[in-house]
């Protein structure tokens, strides 16, 4: 049979070799044996074929013979009908083969000959039926892959008789033998496309070899060669099939179901699996980062939202990226919001305070916006925003002009349907759609609907609580804070100015008669008391004589109410006529008057001061209330257990942080309890934790915890006694709503080091760090 060889090929020699040439690589190639599953048969083949090429070369007579023939098959051409008509045949025949193995039949003799026979200008050599073996696995250490495949694919069909009959020798050796040179045509030839970038063609060489070894149940090893080689290959295979137009839905799915499975593998972006691909974690994440500019914005979301649930940190800050994408370019507020809720999460963690403010400014939320820059750590991006802000009281135009600088250059380009698209914050807010899901957000004037903390910031002294109006109460949420009398509401917000005068202002706009929100009207507020001890203010205040007045307190007030009261007398005197003796009487009767109605409001006002005075004088101390506070008929919401003094031990600082997990689960609760923060928070953490709460309330959003404790260890700091450290592993289940909406969830078990400072004798937690 004719094989596509020449003798010269078959020592690796050019035509103008040697005599000393042919002989040393002979003698190379002698001793280079193949790969050691091959069988006894094929090693012989292989080394009849070298010894009868070098004995032919070595020979000069039997040498120029070979070279007449072998020039005469490289440079003869036969006509151009000839090879027209030679071409016509074979392809026919070709054709005609594929379609029989296509039906599960097996290709006539004749076909298999014109399909294998050489092409008349390609040197070839006649071989013996049992060489064949050997020609096979010379032409795979020539690099003639496809050929190999070729000649040796054809008698591995079922139907094929051939090595059935013994025509190459023992079957249960050929066979095998033949099915190795074929597989390792398919490795060798996936990874010379690999190199070449052909990554989807190389995939699937490497996968019809692994097909081959499968079905006929052979070479585990090399098997395992190419099972590494595709695993390897997938993120490159991904890039490819991603990189396609969106027309191939086909083959880009395939790529994001390949994704899927690496991710799956790897237990997620930022995961420690393995996943065999022989990327660490930080590759990883260049590769995905390389990958996310072939896919759309609508397939990012898809992807990455999923994998926040793992949960994931890195996953969840790309949906931040993508959620605001796409919620900016669909005009889409709904979206940043939940990227702004995103946002909060990974705020334990990270300083994502910048991204924040663009969510902030986004939403038209103008002061939280500022807030978030003011917390913020990123150097260049601030300087950029102040430099762009000179010539304005605030920060806002140098953050709108990163915003619109950020999302053009460092968000639009990583998505495919994104890449060309123009940033315009003025085109943003002027779409009627973003400006009625604006509209219904509670702004940030509208926000302190309730008594809050006012934290003065930058020296700034707090300001007062007065009622707001003009404004519909339908329009506002209704909280606890939130007075009524009948169907009257007033509303109260936080305006500038010195707190002296909000009783004043407070009682010219509306008057509240309800016990519980006395103090609020006609109170100036800096701080909120904590829900365990408010009651007990409230009905200490009357008795205590510090109730916080702006004036004189109760006393002056009554004074008031008595002038006002002998003016009007006074009045009604001067109306009367000018009798002597009767405007005398009536003096003295006014007179009188007016000295017992002095005495008996100033009698009422001690009385109201003093409390009941009947019997024993009842005992008031500061640090108990007078009567006993019946608890409340339901807490909805965990409060932060009391401050722990004294020396740490690993009972306290359990107590400590189980204080802190209740704290937090109360202020990102359903009924945000932003002040149980105070109890068990001090700075810098408190800050942080405050703003999150709050804006979290004003955004209708709240997180429900479950948390398991365990105290690890506990550390002392030797030189400073009023500073220690605690190790303790969380467990923290959570569920995030959005307007009573489950947006996302999360399980997470993590091990945190505490770090706690003891003030004015309690312990409280300045801070923490997740570790590794």
């Amino acid at each position: 049979m004719l094989i596509p060889l020449d003798y010269y090929r078959i020592l690796g020699l050019p035509i103008q070799a040697t005599a000393e040439q042919l002989q040393q690589a002979h003698r190379d190639r002698t001793l280079q044996l193949p790969r050691r599953e091959y069988s006894e048969v094929a090693i012989v083949a292989r080394k009849q074929l070298l010894d009868e090429a070098c004995a032919v070369l070595s020979d000069s007579d039997g040498r120029k013979a070979y070279d007449a023939s072998f020039l005469a098959k490289t440079y003869d051409r036969e006509s151009e009908a000839a090879q027209e008509a030679k071409h016509q045949r074979s392809k026919t025949s070709a054709g005609t083969a594929t379609v029989l193995q296509d039906a599960g039949e097996t290709a006539p003799a004749e076909f298999k000959a014109l399909e294998a026979a050489p092409d008349p200008h390609t040197p070839s050599i006649e071989i013996d039926d049992n060489q064949f073996v050997g020609a096979l696995l010379i032409l795979q250490e020539l690099g003639e892959y496809e050929l190999v495949q070729k000649l040796g694919r054809p008698y591995l069909n079922n139907g094929s008789i051939a090595i059935a009959e013994g025509r190459f020798g023992d079957q249960e050796l050929v066979r095998p033998d033949i099915v190795l040179t074929v597989s390792l045509a398919c490795l060798e030839l996936g990874r010379e496309q690999w190199q070449q970038g052909q990554y989807e063609n190389a995939a699937k060489s490497l996968e019809a070899g692994q097909e081959l070894l499968l079905r006929e149940s052979l070479f585990a090893s090399v098997r395992g060669e190419m099972q590494a080689d595709i695993y390897k290959l997938r993120p490159y295979n991904i890039l490819e099939l991603l990189s396609l137009p969106e027309e191939k839905v086909a083959e880009r799915r395939r790529g994001l179901q390949i994704l899927r499975e690496m991710l799956q593998e790897r237990g997620g972006i930022d995961g420690s699996g393995d996943d065999r691909s022989g990327l660490g974690i930080e590759d990883f994440l260049r590769f995905v980062q390389q990958m996310r500019k072939h896919l759309t914005s609508s397939e990012q979301q898809a992807l990455f939202e999923a994998e926040a649930g793992r949960p994931s940190a890195v996953a969840t800050y790309l949906s931040v990226y993508t959620l605001l994408a796409q919620g900016f370019a669909a005009r889409q507020p709904s979206m940043i919001r939940r990227a702004k809720l995103m946002l909060m999460q990974l705020g334990r963690r990270q300083d994502v305070h910048l991204e924040k403010a663009v969510c902030s400014l986004l939403l038209g939320q103008t002061e939280e916006a500022s807030r978030a820059l003011e917390l913020s750590s990123e150097k260049e991006p601030l300087a950029f925003i102040r430099e762009h802000s000179q010539d304005s009281p605030d920060l806002l135009p140098g953050l709108c002009l990163y915003a619109e600088h950020w999302l053009q250059e460092e968000v639009f380009p990583h998505f495919r349907d994104l890449a060309n698209e123009s940033v315009s914050l003025k085109d943003y807010f002027a779409d009627p759609k973003v400006q009625a899901y604006l509209e219904a957000l509670p702004q940030d004037s509208e926000t302190a609907n309730e008594w809050v903390v006012v934290q003065p910031r930058s020296g700034k002294p707090p300001g007062r609580l007065q009622p707001t109006a003009g404004r519909s109460p339908a329009a506002i949420p209704a909280q606890p804070s939130t007075a009524k009398q009948g169907a009257s509401t007033v509303t109260l917000t936080p305006v500038p100015g010195d707190a002296s005068t909000a009783a004043s202002g407070a009682k010219s706009q509306a008057t509240v008669a309800a016990p519980s929100a006395v103090a609020a009207v006609s109170l100036p507020i800096a701080t909120v008391p904590h829900p365990a001890d408010s009651t007990s203010k409230q009905r200490r205040r009357p008795h205590s004589g510090r109730s916080g007045t702006s004036g004189n307190g109760l006393k002056g007030d009554f004074v008031d109410r008595a002038r006002t009261k002998a003016a009007e007398i006074t009045a009604q005197v001067k109306s009367m006529p000018p009798n002597r003796l009767a405007l005398l009487l009536v003096a003295g009767v006014l007179s009188l008057l007016f000295l017992w109605l002095i005495l008996s409001l100033l009698a009422s006002a001690m009385q109201a001061l003093s409390g009941p005075l009947q019997g024993e004088q009842a005992l008031v101390r500061l640090e108990e209330p007078p009567l006993e506070i019946p608890a409340l008929a339901a807490a909805p919401e965990p409060s932060a257990a009391g401050a722990v003094s004294g020396a740490i031990t690993e009972e306290s600082a359990g107590q400590i942080v189980q204080s802190w997990l209740s704290a937090k689960a109360a202020a990102l609760g359903p009924n945000h309890a932003v002040e149980e923060l105070k109890q068990v928070l001090t700075e810098p953490a408190l800050s942080r934790w405050q703003l999150m709460a709050e804006a979290q309330q004003r955004n209708n959003a709240s997180q429900r915890y479950v948390h398991k404790l365990q105290v690890n260890a506990v550390k002392t700091n030797p030189t400073n006694p009023d500073r220690a450290q605690v190790e303790a592993q969380v467990a923290e289940k959570a569920e995030v709503f959005d307007r009573s909406q489950l947006v996302s969830s999360r399980n997470e078990n993590l091990r945190v080091r505490y770090d706690l400072i003891r003030q004015e004798g309690q312990w409280r937690i300045m801070d923490w760090q997740v570790i590794k």
